[in-house]
């Protein structure tokens, strides 16, 4: 009788560990990690049956996507990217980040460096030659950043006498729009690899102005109000998109369910609050995304 009862014990124990267990596998499911079904041969599969993700993103923009204390990139750009990884499944520790300033970013993705690009990217017909675009998940507009007793520069017309000088990054689309309002691009436009050396040029009086995006540059006058300000209204609009490769649809349409899940359940909101809506910029309403 001892003996049975020892062993009638032993059963039960047995049975109450594996009741726990499956129950921290249930817990565990509810992560998102390795749970979920995609279709077969898809990017999705691969990324998640991997449990890994490398997403290109900008290190030097406040708001954005800006290396933080952690040594990890924070901003609206990294925190979309992560509603896009949740999604498929995949913890963010097992997210790794690359940099990816505005002239690399259609090759990283082209060359298979990253799986997806989130990096104040705007879409236009000529990056869409190389790669494709999920989105818009947000609209920026360019705009100027001067220093603060700056009374003369007031938009970019400012810039057609031919005597000041304006700052922008190789590659980017502000580069591109302002040649259209200088008289000398040669002599005028000062081109950098980070917006991070534009700021700086800008301060120690190198170059008289800073144009990128408005929200950009909230985020650099957020953290110097004594030192600059915009320089009048914007003057482009520009979408922001997520990059992928050119040729994967399935991958594309997958990001684009994801974004309108993000805009429909607050998560989209959640993240600018959090990031660059700290800075003054407004969200707006949701954008339409653009399923070509």
């Amino acid at each position: 009788m001892r003996i049975t009862r020892v062993a009638a014990l032993a059963t039960a124990a047995t049975l109450a560990l594996g009741i726990t267990a499956c129950g921290g596998d249930d817990a565990e499911k509810d992560t998102g990690a390795g749970s979920k079904s995609f279709a077969a041969g898809s990017t999705m599969e691969r990324l998640n049956k991997a449990q890994s993700i490398k997403i290109g993103t900008k290190f030097d923009q406040p708001g954005f996507g800006q290396k933080g204390l952690s040594g990890k990139p924070e901003g609206f750009d990294v925190e979309v990217a992560k509603i896009i990884v949740k999604e498929l499944g995949i913890p963010e520790d097992k997210i790794e980040w690359v940099e990816a300033p505005s002239k690399v970013r259609e090759d990283v993705i082209v060359n298979g460096t990253v799986d997806l690009v989130a990096a104040t990217y705007t879409i236009n017909d000529k990056r869409k030659e190389r790669i494709a675009f999920a989105g818009p998940y947000y609209e920026a507009g360019q705009n100027i950043m001067v220093k603060k007793d700056d009374a003369v520069i007031t938009g970019p017309d400012s810039f057609k006498d031919g005597t000041k000088k304006v700052c922008s990054v190789t590659g980017s689309t502000p580069a591109e729009e302002i040649k259209k309002h200088v008289k000398d691009v040669a002599t005028q436009l000062v081109l950098f690899d980070t917006y991070d050396k534009c700021r700086d040029a800008l301060k120690g009086g190198q170059v008289d102005a800073v144009t990128t995006d408005n929200v950009i540059l909230l985020g650099y006058i957020a953290k110097d109000e004594a030192s600059f300000k915009l320089a009048g209204a914007n003057f482009t609009k520009e979408p922001y998109g997520l990059g992928v490769k050119k040729e994967d649809t399935a991958f594309r349409n997958f990001v684009n369910d994801t974004l309108e899940k993000a805009f429909a359940d607050g998560s989209w909101k959640k993240a600018w609050d959090g990031t660059a809506g700290k800075f003054g910029a407004e969200l707006g309403s949701a954008p339409t995304v653009n399923r070509y």
